[in-house]
């Protein structure tokens, strides 16, 4: 009996010390909670990918108790991607863990805080207007259900169709935020003002480059102009940024990728003041030297690019089809071939130019007899290192028309043809021009003859050259056997 009674005893005390031992564990654990907003920032850049895609970079100075903290992290990007965020202490590195990380995203809304509120008392309010005066009628009810309409029990009652205009919440429900918020439980052991370094990626903010070509009306050297397009659809605005855009094809995995590592440099000629230009891993980065605000839901537009005296060669072409060669063509009648007027000029030093440029769109204007620029067409690039030839197709010439006609065609086994063929080419101009006259052959092929001269561009692919006098024509025939 004695020992049963010390057993029991035992029992108790241990069972006092281990809810001691809690409490003091959770007393140790005690959280304090601190918020920053974008009124803390130190510093901040932005590096915009032309794939839609940006990496932040957000410093901002505040100061941590001492122990858990949740740390609230406010103003950051609704298209963040949660996955790419980092935070880091500039301050003391080695005392500053994070523990773990939640992207705060369920945003208030009327919807959402009254289905918050369900099981809850809430204050309606009815505005009343009598003799000419307005007051407000209140009565508490509780939201008993907010599915497909509001239920309400006020006393005893179940009610719906309460006439309302608007509520009263006595409180914000703590798991709503009212803008997109990062969330860090911090270990923090060291008291005192911190500079912390953000970095993420978001989506919808992007860039493009756009570019003018102006040629004078007498045929002397063209002057190029560029301007780059910034859209930030982020959902946050970014003031006073150090913006850097990334030129090329940027291979993205699922999550988006961490921020990229700069690589080899290389400077460029001829940039607008205040852009500076360099190699980045595979990609090229441009620098604007000074700071920019890009506000959400807004464009900015920055000069980019300007050069002077750039020898601009004009070309005409005509483009065949591979289908040509397998059937007879139009019954033997001649049909009209669009005649290509191309724009081609060298990236180089030499041209005025040597610099990478960015895909975009190339529009081109030319002064008329008054000296008025009109458009005259446009074009779209790809990205284009230095030393490469840009080659702009601005439309189908006026004064330029080209006739193909099939003069024999015979099937001389299984899958294997014989075609001749006729193109006549006029030009109206009052200058002499020289077209380009692309053919493409579908499996093995030989040209028997031909009145000029080709040469073979690529495996299935031959080119003629043809000179056409002012005012006059020139007719370009060959035979051809194709076998595929």
């Amino acid at each position: 009996m004695m020992m049963t009674m010390i057993s029991r005893l035992r029992a108790q005390v241990m069972a006092v010390v281990v809810a001691t031992g809690m409490l003091t564990a959770k007393a140790g654990f005690a959280q304090t909670q601190a918020t920053s907003t974008s009124a803390d920032q130190q510093a901040l850049s932005l590096t915009v990918y032309n794939s839609n895609v940006a990496l932040v970079r957000d410093v901002r100075s505040l100061r941590l108790p001492a122990g858990n903290v949740e740390l609230r992290f406010e103003d950051v990007a609704s298209q963040i991607d949660p996955a790419t965020v980092r935070i880091a202490s500039l301050t003391n590195p080695g005392r500053l863990t994070v523990l773990e990380q939640d992207y705060r995203y369920d945003l208030l809304s009327p919807q959402k805080l009254l289905h918050d509120f369900v099981g809850k008392q809430i204050t309606l309010v009815r505005q009343i207007t009598e003799n000419n005066s307005t007051r407000d009628e209140q009565m508490k009810a509780t939201l008993i259900s907010d599915n497909n309409g509001l239920i309400w029990q006020v006393g005893g009652q179940i009610m719906t169709g309460i006439p309302t205009d608007h509520y009263i919440f006595p409180a914000l429900p703590p798991g709503l935020y009212s803008k997109p918020t990062l969330v860090w439980q911090l270990d923090n052991r060291q008291a005192g003002e911190q500079r912390l370094e953000t970095d993420y990626m978001t989506k919808s903010l992007s860039w493009n480059a756009d570019y003018v070509l102006t040629l004078p009306a007498d045929g002397s050297p063209a002057d190029l102009s560029s301007w780059v397009t910034i859209t930030n659809n982020s959902g946050a605005g970014f003031r006073n940024a150090q913006l850097q855009l990334v030129a090329g094809q940027l291979h993205q995995a699922t999550p988006a990728p961490r921020p990229l590592v700069r690589m080899e440099m290389g400077a460029a000629k001829a940039m607008i003041a205040g852009i500076s230009e360099e190699a980045l891993s595979e990609y090229h980065l441009y620098t604007i030297e000074r700071r920019v605000t890009l506000p959400d839901n807004s464009s900015k537009q920055i000069a980019f690019i300007s050069a002077r005296d750039i020898k601009v060669e004009k070309t005409y072409e005509i483009n065949g089809q591979a289908s040509y060669y397998f059937s007879p063509y139009q019954g033997g009648e001649p049909a009209k071939e669009p005649v290509e007027a191309h724009l081609k000029f060298k990236n180089s030093e030499a041209n005025s130019l040597g610099k990478p440029l960015p895909a975009g769109i190339v529009r081109v204007y030319q002064a008329d007899s008054k000296g008025q620029t009109q458009f005259v067409g446009e074009d779209r690039i790809h990205h284009t290192p230095k030393d490469e030839t840009l080659n702009l197709n601005i439309g189908n010439a006026f004064d330029v028309t080209a006739e193909r006609k099939q003069t024999d065609f015979q099937t001389l086994g299984q899958n294997f043809y014989e075609s001749a063929f006729q193109i006549t080419i006029r030009n109206h101009k009052k200058q002499p021009i020289t077209v380009e006259v692309n053919e493409p052959f579908s499996g093995d092929w030989n040209i028997l003859n031909s009145t000029f001269k080709y040469e073979k561009t690529s495996a299935f692919s031959a080119r003629f050259i043809v000179p056409v006098p002012a005012d006059g024509q020139s007719v370009l025939t060959y035979r051809v056997r194709v076998r595929r």
